[in-house]
């Protein structure tokens, strides 16, 4: 089934894929499909790639589900020109979004400027809507500074700074079993893009169960019920491309020749092959010798970007797959029982 997105919605980006299916149907129409909301918080330069990563995942997982997608963001989050006219294309206000019910919400991070994320512009209306997600939906995801912001929110846990950025894929083992991890692979690769973690004892404490971690990133996947709708947390990033981390290595770079940075980042873990990465070690002595941001006209993108996979991919499509046929399953009784969701259908037990 393909992703259905109102047609006067639709980012161009999608609307001009072979597969895109775009729906302008009333509210009555679509009893069938499962009503997901995007509230995408990534910033200007990352926000259409997100979309699209998204987009991607979610029509891959949904199978013979049918899946009704809405765009949102959250105000108070820095925008340029381009983002706002994107925003305003393409995405619908916050205040519907709270005066509405879906079976799914995904919240996504953005780029934090604070320490202390209750400092952050846009807290107020986060917390709004993740006390909305508790009663108006079957199940929240919330993607990793977002994934930070709900536990520090719920149960006052507070994410802690690492000595140098969690970034490539690192290799998890599941630590349960549970639905939203049947059928994966063991073990499983996610990417992770972060300065902080929140840790395995203080969720525990909190009635967390951790579902996936590794050795080095830590924990990954967790999930607890709060009210109505069940929160699926990820510190990591099943719905990156291919190409996404060295789009950020690339950046990273970038800002260090600028002085924006003081340390050359690290190359992601286990992301790029052997020759990507004795051509990467090489501009980084370069740039370490001559800082100067006219070197990335030398930088090896092409070889490096050519040879890059993502083997996480079928895992991600198999976790979102898993919540889709949770929030399928117990998103009709939602509507049948004008907004009282149950607690567990059939197997999903949570």
């Amino acid at each position: 089934m393909l992703l259905m997105i109102d047609e006067t919605r639709t980012p161009a980006h999608w609307a001009s894929r072979d597969h895109c299916l775009a729906a302008s149907l009333a509210e009555g129409d679509v009893s069938d499909c499962i009503r997901i909301a995007l509230v995408n918080n990534m910033p200007d330069a990352a926000l259409e790639d997100t979309e699209f990563q998204f987009f991607e995942l979610l029509n891959a997982a949904a199978g013979d589900m049918p899946v009704r997608l809405e765009l949102f963001s959250l105000p108070g989050i820095p925008r340029g020109h381009r983002g706002k006219e994107h925003l305003h294309a393409f995405y619908s206000d916050i205040k519907e979004l709270l005066n509405k019910q879906y079976e799914g919400v995904i919240i996504t991070g953005t780029e934090p400027h604070q320490s202390d994320l209750r400092q952050e512009p846009y807290w107020g209306i986060l917390t709004e809507v993740l006390q909305w997600a508790e009663q108006s939906t079957v199940s929240t995801v919330l993607s990793c500074l977002a994934a930070h912001a709900g536990v520090l929110h719920r149960d006052g846990i507070h994410r802690h700074p690492l000595p140098d950025k969690k970034f490539g894929v690192f290799k998890e083992k599941k630590t349960v079993d549970h639905p939203l991890t049947s059928y994966t692979t063991q073990p499983m690769g996610f990417p992770h893009s972060r300065w902080n973690e929140v840790q395995e004892d203080e969720l525990g404490s909190c009635g967390y169960t951790v579902l996936t971690k590794s050795v080095e990133a830590g924990v990954s996947l967790f999930v607890k019920k709060k009210q109505n709708s069940l929160f699926v947390h990820f510190q990591g990033h099943p719905e990156y491309g291919a190409g996404t981390l060295a789009k950020e290595y690339r950046r990273d770079i970038k800002r260090f020749l600028r002085g924006e940075r003081q340390t050359y980042p690290s190359l992601p873990y286990g992301y790029f092959g052997e020759t990507a990465t004795k051509l990467l070690t090489d501009f980084q002595e370069l740039a370490l010798s001559a800082r100067n941001q006219e070197l990335m006209s030398l930088f090896p993108e092409s070889v490096i970007v050519d040879a890059l996979e993502s083997p996480w991919r079928s895992s991600a499509i198999r976790v979102y797959r898993n919540w889709l046929r949770y929030v399928g399953t117990v998103g009709p009784r939602l509507r049948a029982s004008a907004g009282s969701v149950v607690s567990h259908v059939g197997d999903w037990h949570f």
